[in-house]
C-alpha cells in the first residue's frame, strides 16, 4: 500500500518505494483504504474527498452500496 502519495498506481506502492506498506491482517476487521490519495493518513482513507460529515455511521455509509 502506498503511504505518500505519490504512486501513480494507488492504491499500491512503486516497486522499490521505501515508504509503503505491506498489511498482512491477523483478525478480521473492516479498514476504508484512500484509493485517492488526498487522505492525511494514507494509506487509511480519512474521508478528504467528501464534505465532512459528523458520525462513523454517516461517514461508513458513504461506502456501502445500496444507501
Amino acid at each position: 500500500m502506498c503511504r505518500c502519495g505519490r504512486s501513480s498506481a494507488l492504491p499500491d506502492c512503486a516497486p522499490g518505494c521505501c515508504a509503503g506498506l505491506r498489511l498482512e491482517p491477523q483478525r478480521e476487521q473492516r479498514l476504508l483504504l484512500c484509493r485517492c490519495g488526498q487522505s492525511q493518513r494514507l494509506p487509511y482513507c480519512d474521508g478528504s474527498h467528501n464534505p465532512p460529515v459528523d458520525g462513523l455511521r454517516v461517514r461508513w455509509r458513504r461506502f456501502v452500496r445500496g444507501d
